[in-house]
């Protein structure tokens, strides 16, 4: 565990709860629609699919060079990258699978829709 890494840490902790924070705010704007909570979870899954899917790949993308460098400097950035790959796909798996499968056991009321 080095410093790099423990910033790669908090990067990809801003990650994952922007996903889900993303995640759940569309299933409850569809359970504010009418639609039914397995419905609406069904749904806000499968539509938030490609952007979660894009986010990830794009940023393991960008930092594979990083993760698979040997040059000089690749001591910061290796951990740093490495981390950031390997935690993008637990994240991705657990924001499209286990989040809505958490949402449906432990689902809020809908309440009332605040006027903006």
């Amino acid at each position: 565990m080095s410093i790099s890494a423990g910033v790669g840490f908090i990067a990809l902790f801003g990650l994952a709860v922007k996903n889900g924070i993303l995640l759940v705010s569309f299933v409850n704007e569809l359970r504010h629609a009418g639609l039914s909570l397995p419905r609406a979870v069904y749904r806000g899954s499968v539509t938030r699919l490609r952007p979660v899917l894009m986010t990830a790949t794009i940023a393991a993308v960008g930092l594979l060079p990083a993760a698979l460098s040997n040059e000089i400097g690749a001591q910061t950035q290796k951990p740093f990258a490495i981390v950031i790959i390997g935690g993008l796909i637990s994240c991705t798996f657990l924001t499209l699978y286990v989040l809505p499968a958490i949402y449906l056991r432990f689902s809020p009321s809908p309440g009332r829709k605040r006027s903006s």
